[in-house]
């Protein structure tokens, strides 16, 4: 396998005792050798299926579309698997875990999945991450209250918000992407989950899981975080795993309630406490106003010179209830086929 020189380097110790230390100098070595005191969990990927289920969407989508937005997606660091999508992530004991989906012409998403987990888990996880969890047939009607935003339905047919694996990885790219640009700080969550994520083999297509909060809750240090985000990155463990994160409880809460609990954590601010439940949780109908490209966007998208205000963009988002989260991604996914700003490409 040939090494990416930016993942060839040491990574510091986890934990007081020094029983997670990875003495790696490279990427290769971290795949084989494994993280001491993990039960070698690193070593064996994974490539038993464990289970299967199928998801009936409530409205229109399309897996397609989800892939192409996590392609373009580059905080996601997702690879095409051809007319399949594969998902890695942490199980709740902290084992890899993984799926295969696929899209039936019927529109029905069948699932494979990979690891120790039952079905029940596995289906719910995927449902939250696809929005397949909301009733999405009332979508279309936003569409023709507001023709912009048919528009873009048309142009990104069945797209609906693909979220990050969990609350907690979109807390984490909230405080790693801090004051760094997007393509620097996506480098450094790939470092992060090559060194001490768990691998996952979807019949035959190794895929790294960004690590849980049991890991990184021991963090001690790592290459391109300062000190004051690695401490962050241990206190949004501990709250993890305190269940204070947990994407049901979330979204129970009213928005504000949601949003003033995630603010109360060490550096989670308005637009990091609106990721983590718009794009973590998957909250379907807010409007992320402390998005500074959501405005960029409705001024492309809806031609206006100049930038709209915060109230200007509330009041064409009454039209997109209940999916204002909804149709402010297909505004921002407009802006990012415009600018490919995301891929590092644009200004």
């Amino acid at each position: 396998m040939e090494v990416d020189p930016k993942f060839a380097t040491n990574v510091p110790g986890l934990s007081a005792a020094g029983d997670l230390t990875v003495q790696a100098p490279s990427v290769a070595n971290a795949v084989t050798t494994g993280l001491r005191g993990c039960g070698d969990a690193r070593e064996t990927a994974l490539t038993t299926a464990s289970s299967g289920f199928e998801l009936s969407p409530s409205g229109p989508y399309s897996l397609a579309a989800s892939a192409r937005f996590l392609e373009d997606f580059a905080p996601a660091a997702h690879e095409s698997a051809g007319d399949h999508l594969h998902l890695a992530f942490p199980d709740p004991e902290g084992r890899g875990a993984g799926v295969c989906l696929r899209q039936r012409e019927d529109g029905v998403v069948i699932g494979e999945g990979f690891g120790q987990v039952g079905s029940e888990w596995l289906r719910s996880e995927v449902e939250r991450i696809l929005s397949l969890d909301v009733d999405g047939s009332g979508f279309a009607a936003v569409g023709e209250r507001d023709p912009t935003i048919g528009r873009l339905q048309q142009r990104f047919e069945g797209l609906r918000p693909v979220l990050f694996l969990s609350p907690f990885e979109a807390g984490a790219w909230a405080i790693i992407s801090h004051r760094l640009r997007i393509v620097q700080a996506s480098r450094v969550k790939a470092r992060v989950a090559e060194e001490l994520g768990q691998r996952v083999d979807i019949h035959g297509d190794v895929r790294v899981a960004f690590p849980g909060p049991d890991q990184l809750g021991r963090l001690e240090s790592f290459p391109g975080l300062f000190a004051r985000k690695v401490e962050w990155l241990r206190a949004l463990a501990a709250a993890a795993q305190e269940g204070l994160l947990d994407a049901e409880r979330l979204r129970a809460l009213t928005p504000d309630e949601a949003l003033s609990q995630l603010k109360a954590l060490p550096g989670i601010g308005d637009f990091s406490a609106e990721l983590v439940l718009l794009r973590g949780a998957g909250e379907p109908d807010y409007l992320p106003t402390a998005e500074p490209r959501l405005r960029r966007a409705v001024a492309l998208a809806y031609d206006m010179d100049g930038g709209p205000s915060n109230d200007e963009v509330e009041e064409l988002a009454e039209a997109w209830r209940p999916y204002r989260t909804w149709a402010a991604v297909l505004l921002r996914s407009f802006l990012e086929a415009q600018t490919r700003e995301i891929e590092g490409r644009g200004g």
